[in-house]
This record gives C-alpha cells, sequence and structure tokens, in this order.
C-alpha cells in the first residue's frame, strides 16, 4: 500500500485571496514505511511575500525568484503522487492551494483519497491541541529540527505522527494483511515470526519443581492443563 505524506508552504492563508504556493513536500511511505523517496519544490509566487508568511517559513521573494513556476512542476508533482492516499494535517487548506494551482496552470483536479491527520487525532485525543508541535511533543519526536515551517521537513515529521496515530511505530514492522480500523484507514497487522528454537527457560530445577507442586495443589485443573491434555 503507498501512501504520499504532503505539506506546502504558501504565501499567506487564502488562495481565493491571491495568495499562492511557494513549496511542496512529499514522503512516500509503503506499507507504513517510509522508502527515503521524496518529492520537494520551490516556486515562484510570481507576486510579493508578506511579513507573516516569512516568519512562518522564511522563503523569500528574492529566494524564489529564480525557481519554476508551478505550471513547470505540476506534472513532476501528478506523476509523484499517482493514485496515492494523501496524507495531509489539515488537509483543507494544502488541497484548496494544490486544486487552485493545478486549475490556473490548466491541470486536472487532484482526484486522490485524502487522510487529514488533524481530524484523526481530534478523534485519538478529544480535547486536546492537535497542531503538529503538540503531536510531536505528546509522541516523544524530535523538533530540535524545526526551527522553520518547511514543506519536506514538516512532511517527514508528520509521516511519524501519523504512525502513532494509526497505532504506534509498531505498525512500521507489519508483515500480515491489510485491515480497516474505525476511522476506515488502511492498517496492517503486525505478525510475529516464530523463533527457529526456543529461549532456553529461566526457570531452575527447584523453581520448575515448585511450580509443579503448586499446580497439582489446585482444586481445579488449570484451563491451560485441561487445553494440553485435551489436545495430546
Amino acid at each position: 500500500m503507498r501512501e504520499i505524506v504532503l505539506d506546502t508552504e504558501t504565501t499567506g492563508l487564502s488562495a481565493a485571496k491571491g495568495d499562492r504556493l511557494v513549496e511542496i513536500g512529499c514522503v512516500e511511505l509503503m506499507n507504513h514505511i517510509p522508502t527515503g523517496k521524496t518529492f520537494h519544490k520551490y516556486c515562484n509566487p510570481e507576486r510579493d511575500m508578506p511579513e507573516e508568511a516569512f516568519k512562518v517559513h522564511g522563503l523569500s521573494e528574492e529566494f524564489l525568484a529564480d525557481k519554476p513556476l508551478f505550471k513547470n512542476v505540476a506534472q513532476d508533482f501528478i506523476d509523484f503522487i499517482e493514485d496515492s492516499v494523501l496524507i495531509i494535517h489539515n488537509a483543507p487548506f494544502d488541497m484548496g492551494f494544490l486544486q487552485a494551482e493545478l486549475e490556473w496552470s490548466k491541470f486536472p483536479r487532484i482526484e486522490n483519497d485524502v487522510i487529514d491527520t488533524v481530524l484523526l487525532a481530534r478523534k485519538k485525543h478529544p480535547g486536546a491541541r492537535v497542531n503538529l508541535d503538540a503531536l510531536c511533543r505528546n509522541y516523544g519526536i524530535d523538533l530540535s529540527r524545526r526551527t522553520l515551517h518547511g514543506a519536506l521537513l514538516d512532511s517527514e515529521i508528520l509521516a511519524e505522527v501519523y504512525l502513532e496515530l494509526i497505532g504506534g511505530r509498531q505498525v512500521a514492522f507489519s508483515l500480515a494483511q491489510e485491515t480497516k480500523d474505525e476511522a476506515g484507514i488502511s492498517i496492517s497487522k503486525t505478525s510475529v515470526k516464530q523463533r527457529a528454537t526456543p529461549l532456553p527457560s529461566p526457570l531452575n530445577e527447584k523453581q520448575r519443581q515448585s511450580h509443579k507442586d503448586f499446580v497439582a495443589g489446585l482444586s481445579d485443573m488449570p484451563i491451560w492443563q485441561k487445553y494440553w491434555s485435551q489436545n495430546q
């Protein structure tokens, strides 16, 4: 199962009011495991950078001046995400900008399924703060590298948060079939491989005999003995 964790940076809060997308970052997950494959592009917004937005991501007009226009990277972006499920924190914001940029660039809209991790977090932690920083602190995820917002860095961090939201990091070690959780999200059940040879018992002979004497003194046969005797 392929999923794409996605984040964007913009010049402001509303594409309808003339704000533009300036950075896209994507991280590929395969069966909930980061593959190391990413997509990252800066885009020239063809407009000024408001001071409020610059304070968030640090991307200046000068830095973005020689970067490609969104329409020149749109096809590469579409080719990267393919038809994979998109994992986004506060999905309406990012998807609103992406759909607007695609429309302005004469590309078709994105029709991929989207999982909004804000909704997942609100369901799992009702009443708690669910911004990315708060979730990282809750799950013990390192935030020291996040001095400013960045689309690729935030996607990498969100991938870690997403794994916690769907059941913890052990999901990354899944080896069995996919299932659906209550939120309708595909997850994989963790399967455990049997050891080729069993570990030696930590009990010495005296402890083993003491346990046998204890079991023999019980009035009812223990359930594990019933099962053992019935399956011999």
